[in-house]
Order: C-alpha cells, then structure tokens, then sequence
C-alpha cells in the first residue's frame, strides 16, 4: 500500500511538474510572438502613410479666405508625429493687407499642426515690388516660417536685396505684417550714391 502511494505521489509531482512546464512553454511562446509582433510594428511605424506628387495646398484664414498656398514637387506624410517632408517647396503668402511673399527651397518640413515650415538649401523669398516699396529679396540656407504670424527667422547667414541696396548679416527675424527685417550678427550694408538733384 505504501508503495502505491508513494507511486501515486511521485507521478503526481511529474504531471504537476510537466504541468507548468507546459504552461511555462506556452507562456514563453506568447511572450516571443507579441515581441515578434511589436518588433514588426516599430519596424513600420516610422514608414510614411501617404506620398502625394505634385501637390498644391490651400491654407485659409478666420475670415475663410486664402492666406497661403504650399505646393511641390512631392509631399511625404508620417503619421508618428504628423509631420510631412516636401521637395522643391513653393510658398505663397497671399495676405490682404502686405504684398505677397514667395519662398523656394530645396527641401521643407511642415510640423506642429501645420504651424511651423522648416525650408533647408538654397532658401531664396521674394516680396515684388509695390509703389509704396522696392522688391526685396532673401537668401538663405536655412529658414522657419510661421504662416499664420507672417513671421519667419533663421540663425544662418543671410543675403538680403532691397531694391539696388545689399545687406548680409548671420540671423534675421522678419516679421510680413509689420514688415519689419532685424539682421543679426556682424554683417554690411551696401547702399547706392544718391542721385544727383
């Protein structure tokens, strides 16, 4: 009798040991599956959700006019952080109240809300002429314009045309409302002779 209890208890200590071995086994498995599957969905996260070529975007103000148009060549949208990177961006602020502004650059990237445009290389802005004022011109390797404020600022170094006077300095702020341009660090401004009366 004590023989088949004893018989009894160690196959019971085998079962129960192969018990949690296989719900050990089981659990492990679980574990490398959904780390599998977490490693699958970071590897994809980051990837874009739409690419549109040739694109052209109309931005309006409170009054439900247009205030400015982004376009270009292609607009690359992730979804991780809402932001969307453009080759060959075009921007044209077409406020009521200032002359229109336009902005090429190599590249662009638009973030917070559509907020904030990021433009790298080759970063030229064009204000045309107007009667009350001569055509400016800006170039830059860099620049952050805030459409909706009509302000844009860089910490690079910047080529500025106003009409036949030059000015070069490293940072700018500039605001297209109040049409107020602050250069900063050690530059030089080139003015042409007055004319002769």
């Amino acid at each position: 009798m004590r023989k088949r209890t004893a018989h009894r208890w160690q196959l019971t200590v085998i079962m129960m040991v192969g018990v949690f071995v296989a719900f050990g086994s089981f659990w492990l498995v679980q574990v490398v599956d959904q780390a599998g599957q977490q490693a699958q969905a970071d590897k994809f996260r980051d990837e874009p959700d739409y690419i549109i070529d040739r694109f052209s975007m109309v931005r309006m103000n409170e009054k439900g006019q247009p205030a400015y148009i982004i376009s270009g060549d292609k607009l690359t949208h992730h979804p991780t952080d809402d932001s969307s990177l453009i080759d060959k961006p075009y921007v044209h602020s077409i406020s009521g109240d200032q002359p229109p502004m336009n902005i090429h650059a190599d590249t662009a990237n638009v973030d917070q809300g559509n907020t904030r445009v990021k433009l790298n290389g080759n970063v030229d802005v064009v204000r045309p002429a107007t009667p009350l004022a001569q055509e400016l011109r800006l170039k830059t390797s860099t620049l952050t314009v805030y459409p909706d404020e009509e302000r844009m600022e860089t910490d690079a170094m910047v080529d500025m045309l106003s009409g036949r006077s030059t000015a070069t300095g490293t940072g700018m702020t500039a605001n297209n409302a109040t049409r107020q341009i602050k250069l900063g660090g050690r530059g030089t401004i080139t003015m042409p002779p007055r004319a002769a009366h």
